[in-house]
């Protein structure tokens, strides 16, 4: 070919037009000897340009052109492709589509012509029409020279569109189904006397059990054999292990024609650790006593493919009543969750977006949500139990278990997903499931599927559409049905029964399947808005309450807020248009009594679930008496304003304790907090910041309606124990000492009375029964203890502790930090207790001996009876009491020379004693870790039985809410007690080394 210098020739353009990308190489090709008879015929052009990659196409003609003997097969070649359009579609389709099956044609180039034939029967072979493509093979390479010509055939029906991606899945594992044979055969034809001895039975799992295979997948199986009559059964065992392995290794060994495929028999029991051949009996005993869950489910696909079929067929009967009573297992929907979960989790994060088989919106979560609800229904309806997923999406559509829109959306994004997995495999027949990232083959791949315009962006476009489908319906396919059986549906419409949906929100963990429905009934029926918008909502939030301790309570609760606030427009809105907050509304809903009592009290507080970080974030003390104050200033009168104050305290109760479950829980925009002591010391700083903030405004407005500005004397309250320590949790009363100081020119008499009035009217109003929490003040570890006055002035407070104050109360003043009221009165108290808290020579051996004899006290007299004291999280070994002594004993004993120990705080403090070396990194370490874990379960205890506790609840539904706080899924309880008791031990040894060991 020639052209004008400096211009395109017309071929070139004509090439640019037909798709090709290089057509300086394409017409170099075109001008090669082998194709100069037909370079210009339009035909050849026109094909070519149909393909996925027409350069491609190109180059593995011309190979395959160079690889036949003389002149004459060129020809027919030749011939055959212009004058044949099945042929020429068949073969530039495959040559277009995989660099692999064109290498293949390259060495084996008379292997074209199984591609010519185009009878019915080539259509749609079944195994019998593979078998016969596989029987001249006698050794393990003529077997994938055969086995490459039958998948050459397989994919030049796929890339042309005479079989849809169903049908190519179902002939790969029929394909499969003839190679297993075959390699079997070859097996048994190797060591005759081990065939003699035994039966053996290949049950296909996963993909190839379910006749869905991909071009290039492991095959899972699993092996039964028997002894033939009269053969030990031990020997044939042995020799049935035999016939397997070698089995295995016709299919996987590599050769000069490479590999097939792997043969995975990792699906059998006790996995790679168990024997590779069972018995029958064996298999029974085994799924009958030790399977998991994830076991049953694979079972879901079990078929016998080869070797002794009517053993298999044996197999298949014996275990398949085990597999339908998979979903009445405990945690059955969490067990099944929990694996799709580790799933995802251990996608190297860089290939995640690129996971088309197992990262989120993939074909996993399609074919995971089918299979459960296989288990769940398909106890009763036999009609479900196909191995096959389009099959048994199908199947569940047309029962009404799942709705036919969704089903029919499922369906689509799964055939596109296979098709295009089908077409990233197939390039080079290597098992992947990621998608590329380099334009070419994104070029290749979206052409291949018919999407010609600009084929890189439509290819895309179309794969973050079908994964974000899967994404949305895959969980909402499970619990959207049981909206339709509580709803009125158009007539002929298929609706899931009410048995079905009880048996559905059972396998859920719904403890009271009516109720529940009831519920479901109250909220979606009718054809209002806000009807038709729960609707919307429910199948999502049915599966975060599914994902707690007590679905039940979540749902009961989420009624409650709706009816509260069912009328006000926001509220669904808000649900609706932010997408955080109604994950946020569910976990809280559904994560135990507290949070749930605390927001039915003024439901208007959910609006904080949905303002973003900056909604559930808790505010500052600064912030928080800002509010109370201006609050108490506008009420009329003390009671007006303490019911406000208690209010915001409500108020921000709540938001600290869905913060806390949130970060707990994680969410799907917030992951889990990771630090465990981060969100125990959150807690503790806003629940003590409120409470100051709490009795600063109770203060204010009794002495402003008593006294008006100001009071008689100077007022002061000093925070102790937790309070102090910023270390409160939600149930712990306030431990407060009150100080004062009469003003200038006041009897003091006046001026106590005025104190004791204040302490009294504080104390009665913040307990007064109201919707809001109470707030308790305790003052018993002032002076005298409860025989000593509430109130005292700085120097009574002064002359006491010259003249009579106790070790212990030396050791209590380590908390002791002024929080609200007078705050000069604050810091002088504070300076008046230095010295008694952090003594200038330490502590004498005597004063030690005595905390010592108070601590063993403690132990023995406070513990309550029954109690298991290994699991008290505040009084047992190693719980906090051990930990917050030890380090105030360091405290007391060195503060006075190490200005870092000179703080309220318990971790704060341990940090101090491991910077002065005073306390090894190791032993602050596990002290802090039990310290940390002590305290999460107070606050998960209150969280989930709405009351104070230092024990692990004993009622079994608290215990595993309480588990799923602290990150333990389900049926993980021991595990989590293993867990405390284990900290709690070691730190137990590391307090009685430095509290009673030590000098």
């Amino acid at each position: 070919m020639t052209s004008v210098p400096g211009r395109r020739s017309s071929t070139f353009t004509r090439l640019l037009r037909h798709g090709f990308t290089d057509p300086s190489a394409a017409e170099r090709l075109l001008d090669s000897p082998e194709l100069s008879a037909v370079r210009d015929d339009p035909v050849l052009l026109e094909a070519l340009g149909g393909t996925a990659d027409p350069d491609l196409a190109l180059l593995g003609l011309v190979r395959l052109l160079e690889a036949q003997t003389g002149a004459t097969g060129r020809q027919e070649l030749l011939d055959t492709l212009i004058s044949a359009k099945p042929l020429r579609d068949r073969l530039l389709g495959v040559l277009g589509a995989s660099e692999a099956l064109a290498d293949h044609l390259a060495r084996h180039a008379d292997d074209w012509q199984a591609l010519v034939t185009y009878e019915a029967r080539d259509l749609h072979p079944g195994v019998t029409e593979f078998e016969h493509g596989l029987a001249e093979a006698t050794d393990t390479v003529s077997l994938r020279v055969a086995y490459r010509r039958c998948l050459l055939s397989i994919a030049a029906r796929d890339v042309c569109g005479t079989t849809e991606v169903s049908e190519t899945a179902a002939e790969l594992a029929d394909l499969a189904t003839a190679t297993l044979r075959a390699a079997l055969a070859l097996a048994e034809a190797a060591v005759p006397e081990d065939a003699a001895l035994c039966r053996l039975a290949v049950v296909a799992m996963g993909k190839c059990g379910g006749h869905e295979l991909n071009y290039v997948s492991d095959v899972d199986v699993i092996f039964v054999g028997e002894a033939v009559n009269g053969a030990d059964e031990d020997k044939a065992l042995r020799a049935a292990a035999r016939l397997a392995a070698h089995m295995m290794r016709i299919c996987s060994a590599n050769t000069v024609e490479g590999t097939i495929w792997p043969v995975d028999a990792n699906l059998r029991p006790e996995g790679r650790n168990g024997p590779l051949v069972r018995t029958l009996a064996s298999h029974r005993a085994y799924y009958q006593r030790w399977a998991k869950t994830w076991e049953f489910q694979a079972l879901l696909k079990a078929r016998p493919v080869a070797g002794d079929l009517a053993l298999g067929e044996e197999y298949v009967a014996a275990l398949r009543p085990l597999v339908w009573q998979a979903a009445e297992r405990e945690n059955f929907v969490a067990d099944v969750q929990k694996m799709r979960r580790r799933v995802i989790d251990n996608i190297p994060t860089a290939e995640v977006d690129r996971q088309l088989k197992l990262g989120p919106g993939g074909l996993r979560d399609v074919e995971f949500a089918v299979q459960m609800l296989q288990l769940v229904h398909g106890r009763a309806d036999t009609s479900l139990r196909s191995g096959t997923t389009l099959d048994a999406l199908g199947a569940l559509a047309t029962g009404g278990y799942v709705g036919r829109g969704d089903a029919a959306q499922l369906d689509h994004a799964y055939r596109f997903l296979r098709s295009l997995e089908h077409r990233i495999q197939l390039f080079r027949l290597r098992r992947t499931h990621l998608v590329p990232e380099d334009d070419a083959d994104l070029r290749r791949i979206g052409r291949s599927l018919g999407l010609r315009t600009d084929p890189v962006a439509s290819l895309t476009r179309e794969w973050r559409r079908h994964a974000t489908v899967v994404r949305r319906l895959h969980e909402k396919l499970f619990y959207r049905p049981l909206l339709d059986a509580v709803a009125q549906l158009a007539p002929g419409e298929a609706r899931l029964s009410a048995a079905a949906a009880r048996e559905r929100l059972v396998a859920l963990g719904y403890a009271d399947p009516a109720a529940a429905l009831r519920h479901l009934e109250a909220l979606a029926s009718g054809v209002t808005r806000k009807a038709a918008i729960q609707r919307t909502l429910l199948p999502v939030l049915l599966g975060w309450f599914a994902e707690s301790a007590d679905p039940d309570a979540g749902l009961l609760n989420f009624r409650k807020v709706s009816d509260a606030l069912g009328k006000t427009p926001w509220y669904l809105r808000l649900l609706r248009d932010e997408g955080a907050a109604a994950e946020n509304l569910a976990r809280v809903l559904s994560a135990g009594r507290l949070a749930p009592d605390l927001l039915l009290r003024a439901p208007e507080a959910v609006a904080l679930l949905g303002d973003g970080e900056a909604g559930l974030r808790p505010r500052t003390r600064a912030h928080l008496e800002q509010e109370i104050l201006a609050a108490v200033r506008r009420a009329e009168g003390a009671a007006q304003a303490v019911d406000v104050a208690r209010g915001i305290r409500r108020r921000e109760l709540f938001r600290t304790a869905a913060t806390d479950i949130i970060g707990s829980y994680g969410t799907e925009s917030q992951p889990v907090e990771a630090d465990q002591g981060a969100l125990v010391d959150l807690v503790g700083a806003a629940v003590s910041d409120l409470t100051a903030a709490t009795l600063a405004g109770t203060l204010r407005a009794v002495v402003r309606e008593g006294w008006g500005d100001t009071l008689p004397t100077r007022f002061a309250i000093i925070g102790m124990g937790r309070f102090g320590g910023h270390e409160l949790s939600y149930g712990s009363d306030a431990d407060v000492l009150f100080v004062h100081e009469p003003r200038d020119g006041v009897d003091e008499r006046e001026a106590a009375d005025a104190a004791g009035k204040v302490v009294a009217e504080m104390r009665r109003l913040l307990q007064t029964p109201s919707a809001d929490p109470p707030l308790l003040i305790d003052a018993d570890l002032r002076p005298e203890g409860r025989s000593g006055p509430l109130v005292r002035t700085l120097g009574s407070y002064e002359a006491y502790y010259r003249r009579w104050s106790l070790v212990w109360e030396r050791h209590a003043l380590l908390r002791a930090e002024h929080v609200a009221g007078d705050e000069e009165l604050g810091r002088r108290f504070v300076e008046l207790i230095d010295p008694l808290r952090y003594p200038p020579a330490g502590l004498g051996e005597d004063d030690v001996r005595e905390i010592r004899r108070l601590k063993a006290r403690m132990e023995s007299e406070r513990l309550p009876r029954g109690t298991d004291p290994k699991l008290h999280v505040k009084l047992g070994p190693g719980g906090l009491s051990d930990v917050e002594w030890t380090v105030q004993l360091i405290q007391l004993r060195h503060a006075a020379h190490e200005p870092g120990l000179r703080t309220t705080r318990t971790r704060e403090a341990l940090a101090a004693a491991h910077a002065a070396g005073l306390i090894s990194a190791d032993d602050a370490g596990i002290l802090d870790e039990a310290w940390v874990l002590a305290t999460g379960v107070r606050n998960a205890v209150m969280l989930v039985r709405g009351r104070a506790g230092d024990t692990f609840p004993a009622d079994p539904r608290d215990l595993a809410a309480v588990g799923r706080y602290l990150g333990y899924g389900a049926g993980h309880v021991g595990d989590m007690l293993d867990v405390y008791r284990r900290t709690a031990r070691r730190a137990r040894g590391v307090m009685e080394e430095l509290f009673y060991g030590g000098s």
